[in-house]
């Protein structure tokens, strides 16, 4: 049975270390020592070395650094094909050579700051280990390879390494070693500042899926005080939001389909109906944008998918990009506004279809400019492209200021954003009367995951605008109107939500005027106590509260059995469309009736495509 020893100290007041030796007679063995005027701990064992001092540490001899993989960083793409690969495994000495293997060498020696680590590792928590065995290869070479062989799958896949689990971990490796004489060493360093920061995060993310203001001046502060890189941060909050149960279940499935259609080299009409479902409902979870955007670019690396011809509006887009640099032949082709809309429009169908050709075209056109008047052509051959560029940017602006309306509560707009958004109208209508309503509006209407609420404030939005142009109302007064509708809203989904509780919980029955009279008092106590309403609950959101309810019950008991049963999805839409239910809610009500009766999630998938 082996023993172990632990060591935990500081390095300074930033990075925090344990070091563990599990061994038969590790208790029995002498592996450190602490030069106290240097504040140098020294970790040893025959052929191996490992000194943490306060600017970082140095190693020589076999082993590596493990950690557990952030989301968005870089990975192998053997790695990142393989969702059971959590975990970067990094062995000294190893190098990846042209075909995709790895070769060892006996030069194993390095030295790393604390910075470097944790910027190339994960930002909280780094391992290092090596091995002490009288059964390993004389060389260091032939020992990595070994060590490789025997614990390398075990340590990128454990989970005990994200949980920091060191006593599974330990109990994991030191078994896969054969060795009872063998010592296994471990060293963990973890970034306390990161971490502190990273709990934070996390407390105030998970509460509710959103950063007030002032919770997000707590982290600028806290960054601040640590001097916490702005790169850090994002990372650390990404991972972070990526981990919240019900964004990574979303964000994981997208992977799973991206993966499943480069593997075939195609994306087929039901997978691109998944992906758009997935992100739109990532929209209306709050789930950042920058998740998937992350995915795509990691996943296209290297890979293609199958592409027989340029499609029409790539086409456009590269005609009228190269029209730019006829001016260097004296060749007058200034991009008008056919051509801006024609842009704009290729850009929406670029963002629809997932298509980054756009934005490759995009970039060849800057480095394109930049490269010619470093040659010594007229800077104003940038004109016209920063004409495209200002326009592009108003869409990007407009189309995520739009959604956010549409499909988020407690959104936070301000009069600064409105009055910009008068001024992006403006510019857009100039292109094209009618073009902001066309390219922003007309489609949102459509879209069957729009909700009552998403749908008042878009038509506010639109009509407040449109008086404003006129002269007979001021950005105030529709700055008044949104916040209102927003604060309704957030009344309302706390009041569905509670009412949905207690029924479930104490109330079988709630058809009679008293019920749902002694129903209504329980809530309002309930979210005065919990600060989510100041004032009485209107009449009439507690009313439609209780019908929302009502129709779910009768959806999820009465129609979908038959729905199933018939695979009848003209029922399911002309229920869905008419009773005015929330579409995401129904889809996890639909995906917990599948689970719970252990019925194929594939047919479901089949029942909702035709409405993607």
């Amino acid at each position: 049975m082996y023993k172990d020893i632990r060591l935990h100290g500081m390095m300074g007041n930033q990075t925090e270390y344990f070091v563990m030796v599990a061994g038969n007679d590790s208790y029995q063995r002498y592996f450190f020592n602490i030069v106290q005027e240097d504040d140098r701990l020294r970790i040893f064992t025959p052929g191996n070395e490992m000194i943490l001092s306060p600017g970082g540490i140095k190693y020589n001899g076999n082993g590596g650094n493990f950690c557990e993989y952030m989301f968005g960083v870089d990975q192998p793409a053997a790695d990142l094909g393989k969702p059971e690969i959590i975990n970067r495994l990094v062995m000294y000495g190893a190098r990846s050579t042209e075909d995709g293997a790895v070769s060892f060498s006996d030069r194993t020696a390095a030295s790393e700051t604390y910075d470097t680590i944790f910027f190339e590792g994960n930002a909280i928590c780094n391992y290092f280990c090596f091995v002490h065995s009288n059964l390993l290869p004389r060389t260091l070479k032939s020992q990595q390879e070994e060590l490789v062989k025997r614990l390398g799958k075990c340590i990128k896949r454990s989970v005990a390494v994200g949980d920091e689990d060191e006593d599974a971990l330990v109990s994991e490796l030191f078994p896969l070693l054969r060795d009872d004489s063998a010592q296994l060493f471990v060293v963990k360093l973890v970034n306390r500042y990161h971490q502190e920061y990273r709990n934070l995060f996390r407390s105030l993310y998970f509460k509710n899926k959103k950063i007030s203001d002032e919770d997000f001046s707590r982290l600028t502060n806290l960054a601040a005080t640590y001097k916490i890189d702005r790169y850090q941060q994002e990372r650390i909050r990404i991972d972070t939001m990526y981990r919240s149960p019900a964004n990574k279940r979303i964000v994981d499935e997208y992977r799973t389909i991206l993966l499943a259609c480069y593997a075939r080299g195609e994306i087929s009409t039901l997978d691109n109906a998944r992906l758009t479902r997935l992100k739109t409902l990532s929209v209306r979870n709050k789930i950042p944008g920058a998740l998937f955007y992350t995915l795509d670019e990691m996943l296209n690396k290297g890979r293609t998918l199958t592409n027989n011809r340029e499609c029409d509006y790539i086409a456009a887009t590269r005609e009228i990009l190269q029209g730019i640099f006829f001016r260097e032949v004296n060749i007058e082709s200034r991009i008008d506004r056919d051509d801006m809309l024609k842009l704009i429009t290729a850009k929406k169908t670029a963002m629809e279809n997932r298509d980054h050709t756009f934005d490759q075209l995009m970039l060849d056109a800057s480095k394109e400019c930049d490269e010619k008047i470093r040659d010594g052509a007229d800077s104003s051959l940038l004109d016209g492209f920063s004409y495209v560029v200002t326009y592009l940017d108003r869409f990007d602006s407009i189309s995520n200021l739009i959604s956010l309306l549409a499909f988020m509560e407690n959104v936070g707009i301000t009069e600064e954003m409105l009055r910009s958004l008068l001024e992006h109208k403006a510019a857009f209508d100039n292109l094209k009367e009618g073009c902001f309503q066309e390219l922003f509006i007309r489609e949102l209407f459509d879209n069957a995951y729009l909700g009552s609420f998403g749908r008042r404030k878009v038509h506010t939005l639109m009509a407040g605008l449109t008086e404003i142009t006129a002269g007979r109302s001021a950005i105030e007064e529709l700055h008044r109107q949104l916040v209102e509708i927003d604060q309704e809203e957030k009344i309302a989904i706390a009041l569905l939500e509670h009412v949905r509780d207690r029924i479930r919980n104490f109330y079988s029955k709630f058809t009679t005027k008293a019920d749902q009279e002694a129903l209504r008092r329980e809530v309002v106590e309930e979210l005065r106590t919990k600060r989510q309403i100041s004032a009485d609950i209107p009449d009439h959101l507690f009313v439609e509260t209780i019908f929302t309810i009502k129709k779910e019950a009768m959806y999820l008991h009465s129609l979908l059995p038959q729905i199933i049963a018939e695979r009848n999805v003209a029922l399911r839409e002309d229920y869905l469309e008419n009773s005015g239910l929330d579409r995401f809610y129904v889809e996890e009500l639909e995906r917990e009736y599948y689970e719970k009766n252990g019925l194929d999630i594939e047919e479901l998938y089949q029942i909702r495509k035709g409405l993607s």
